[in-house]
């Protein structure tokens, strides 16, 4: 589902991707909660879904995981020829601290796996490797300095982590990153920060953004890895019990208030010793009870199977796109 013909030009890599959905949302890849069955109940309805390699564990479980994807998507492409199944996406947090990274490229290498979601450092040895098996690698950035290093190291596209998103946000207007990556790039450019309906997908893609990418949405979905208590706090908050803070990874970060209130801390006065630095290796002690969630959880009204969420949304693109050209019908009468 892609809007009418405007003055740019379709990147071929935006083009090829948006043939294979329905919707131009790209689902982030969330630490714990991404799993095989989020990910093929997001490709079967028309959207990219996505999945940190970490979040198989141990290690050799990745391949399982992939295999059973894979064999998924096939089956229901099989089923249904005249079905846009989308491509699934592979997170790889290439910071220095992740010691399984070898072995996690090794794997999706041995797939072929069709994206690679990059983060938390330029993909310089990364994106030459993918693009070796017919890969295509599209990297969180949250600045334009960020974006420039992604761009030299070749990455295909860019995912534009601003103000609001869940997980590890940026502090920038996505009005502001989006416009400045604009003047650089051409290419597949998806936005993040609190957008959770259908409307907010129309918005981006006026600001001239190709995709969305959508995370905490998708949190409160049946199919996810996180607890009903974590879900139900999504459905009952509201944009401020949002805390951007870096205690608890060493990277700033968007977290549910209410978690960090049961956790026996002050949200409003945490202790001044945070996390000294980013940690993703097999030893990593994650806050399992701290959960995090973007600005947009206002939004999010029920827990509901992801292809529900993503019907959804359909319809309210579908609105208002009606309503935009009714607008501007009248407008010019």
């Amino acid at each position: 589902m892609t809007p009418p013909a405007g003055t740019r030009m379709a990147h071929p890599v935006t083009g090829r991707l948006h043939a294979q959905m329905d919707l131009p949302v790209i689902c982030a890849p969330m630490f714990i909660v991404s799993n095989p069955d989020l990910v093929i109940a997001q490709c079967t309805a028309g959207v990219v879904g996505a999945v940190p390699a970490l979040n198989a564990r141990p290690q050799a479980e990745l391949d399982g995981w992939l295999a059973r994807i894979e064999s998924a998507l096939d089956d229901a492409r099989r089923r249904e020829p005249a079905r846009k199944v989308s491509p699934y996406a592979v997170n790889l947090i290439i910071h220095q601290s992740n010691d399984r990274l070898e072995a996690d490229l090794a794997v999706c290498a041995a797939r072929r796996v069709p994206i690679i979601i990059t983060s938390l450092r330029a993909p310089d040895t990364i994106v030459p490797r993918v693009h070796a098996w017919g890969g295509k690698v599209f990297h969180d950035v949250t600045t334009l300095r960020h974006a420039r290093k992604a761009l030299d190291a070749g990455v295909d596209g860019l995912i534009l982590v601003c103000a609001g998103a869940g997980g590890h946000a940026g502090t920038l207007s996505p009005f502001a990153l989006l416009a400045e990556v604009r003047q650089v790039f051409d290419g597949p450019v998806a936005l993040s920060g609190a957008i959770a309906r259908g409307r907010d997908i129309l918005a981006a893609q006026a600001m001239g953004a190709d995709f969305v990418y959508m995370g905490t949405r998708f949190i409160a979905s049946a199919e996810a890895n996180a607890a009903e208590a974590y879900k139900q706090m999504l459905v009952d908050s509201r944009a401020a019990d949002i805390l951007y803070t870096p205690f608890f990874t060493g990277i700033p970060g968007n977290y549910l208030k209410p978690s960090i209130a049961a956790a026996g801390l002050d949200p409003e006065n945490l202790p001044a010793d945070a996390a000294k630095g980013a940690d993703f290796g097999a030893s990593r002690k994650a806050w399992r009870d701290i959960w995090g969630a973007g600005q947009g959880v206002g939004s999010i009204a029920a827990i509901a199977p992801a292809a529900g969420i993503i019907e959804q949304l359909k319809q309210e693109y579908r609105q208002a796109w009606r309503e935009l050209s009714a607008s501007r019908a009248s407008a010019h009468t």
